[in-house]
């Protein structure tokens, strides 16, 4: 898949419209889950203000504190089960995820493989491939390009059941935890 490009504008010292950054973004990827990208593009840790408060490159965690947000653009490699090379240290692996997602890896049920919930509202828009969105009943909705998902703190998993990789451009808004 083609190298996602961050171009990012500000302001110089006289007040002026400037480009500030203009780079590919490198992905965030695991061992774990071969195929399995995470372009990491921008966040808030709290609600944006026009003085200087508006976010900065990368995402330090996974999901989004109350008030702040999450942009990144994710590819899902096709669900493929089979077993792992006999070498393949799982061990070695999950710490690996860890160290670079904890947060990710603290929410994913060990039971129900991909499946989570999340306290924020995310907007997807699938931008290449076919993924499935599925429920924690089971039911399922087939997503394709141009298909935009409004995931409101939902328990899901994202399935890919096709034979290429799909792409998401998600961002996610922190919500307040429910009462």
């Amino acid at each position: 898949m083609e190298p996602v490009r961050r171009v990012v504008t500000g302001h110089d010292e006289h007040g002026k419209a400037v480009f500030t950054e203009d780079d590919a973004v490198e992905p965030v990827t695991l061992s774990l889950l071969p195929g399995f990208e995470s372009i990491e593009l921008w966040h808030t840790d709290t609600e944006p203000a026009m003085d200087g408060g508006l976010g900065a490159p990368g995402v330090p965690h996974y999901f989004p504190p109350a008030g702040g947000s999450v942009f990144r653009v994710v590819t899902f490699p096709p669900d493929v089960g089979g077993s792992l090379p006999p070498d393949f240290d799982f061990e070695a692996s999950m710490d690996e995820a860890v160290a670079k997602m904890p947060d990710l890896v603290a929410r994913l049920e060990h039971d129900d493989p991909g499946m989570h919930a999340t306290e924020s509202v995310d907007f997807g828009v699938v931008i290449e491939g076919e993924l499935d969105l599925e429920l924690d009943d089971g039911a399922t909705r087939t997503l394709r390009p141009g298909t935009v998902v409004v995931q409101r703190g939902t328990r899901h998993a994202w399935r890919n059941r096709s034979d290429r990789p799909a792409r998401v451009a998600f961002v996610l808004l922190g919500a307040r935890p429910g009462a």
